[in-house]
């Protein structure tokens, strides 16, 4: 497997991240960027595609000021983190062993709040139903587990079309159709910051591929089978989803009908698009921030 790895002058002076970098090896020996801030009780918060940490730059000094620890991982493929250079490098279930492997291996996170968005839910839900041992609580804002049973909404499609059809995606212009707030130029130049050219962008592109969107899908099975233990947990989920965004529109229902989802404070955050970190994050972050010290 040939890798990439960001140079670290990509990422000096962006607005609103003044953050150091730590690091660890997944179980396969690539290398793992992570924000890890503040002290108490921990806090994982996960994002997708095709963005990085970053995208929590709003949500972070308000948990961090509620006395919470922010671990905030780069997925392998984004941010600082290492970057296979091929879209066949990448399956959902090589995406599940390193996150587990940085998470519960290096890192031997327990009583774990996991914050998931977009393909952090995807990946992070899968933690959950194999390992529920590590986890306090789950806040699913804008994600899902699909399991091959339903196909994606036409808006997605088209979404996946353009992804796969561009070698050279525009990362930072991605990142802002899914917002309903502009995105300054320095904003969208942050989410470029990861990937120099093209040859980094092979994360980002595999991504659309993996989602099962039939029963025959590599990853169906495993997810199905996590959506059976997930039926099981008692586990503590709250549902936050945006209420502008044509994507992930109606996928908190089935999460809202898991036993742990019973009586908890279910949100809807007003005036966010698909990104609802970068629209509300502020907001999203007093959700979780008052429902962890619950």
């Amino acid at each position: 497997m040939d890798v990439l790895r960001t140079p670290d002058e990509r990422f000096a002076d962006l607005p609103g991240w003044p953050y150091a970098p730590s690091y660890a090896e997944t179980s396969d020996g690539l290398r793992a960027a992570f924000v890890d801030e503040g002290a108490g009780p921990t806090v994982v918060l996960l994002h997708g595609e095709p963005s990085w940490g970053y995208l929590y730059r709003h949500v972070v000094p308000v948990l961090v000021e509620a006395g919470l620890r922010c671990v905030v991982p780069d997925l392998i493929g984004f941010g600082r983190s290492d970057k296979p250079t091929r879209v066949d490098d990448y399956t959902y279930a090589r995406h599940v062993e390193w996150l587990r492997s940085v998470l519960l291996d290096a890192l031997d996170l327990t009583d774990v709040t996991l914050v998931c968005q977009d393909w952090g839910g995807l990946l992070g839900l899968r933690l959950v139903a194999e390992h529920p041992e590590r986890f306090a609580r789950v806040c699913a804002a804008n994600t899902g587990l699909p399991d091959g049973s339903r196909r994606m909404p036409d808006v997605w499609q088209r979404f996946r079309d353009h992804v796969v059809g561009h070698e050279d995606l525009r990362i930072g212009s991605l990142v802002a159709s899914g917002c309903v707030e502009p995105l300054a130029p320095e904003v969208r130049a942050a989410y470029d910051a990861p990937f120099p050219d093209a040859s980094y962008k092979a994360g980002p592109r595999a991504f659309p591929d993996l989602i099962p969107q039939s029963a025959d899908d590599p990853a169906a099975a495993d997810n199905t089978r996590a959506w059976a233990v997930l039926r099981s947990l008692e586990i503590p989920l709250l549902c936050a989803f945006s209420d502008q965004d044509p994507i992930t529109a109606g996928a908190d229902r089935p999460l809202r009908r898991l036993p742990g989802a019973a009586g908890q404070p279910h949100t809807t955050i007003a005036g966010a698009g698909h990104f609802l970190q970068e629209d509300r994050g502020p907001e999203l972050a007093r959700v979780v921030a008052a429902w962890a010290r619950r």
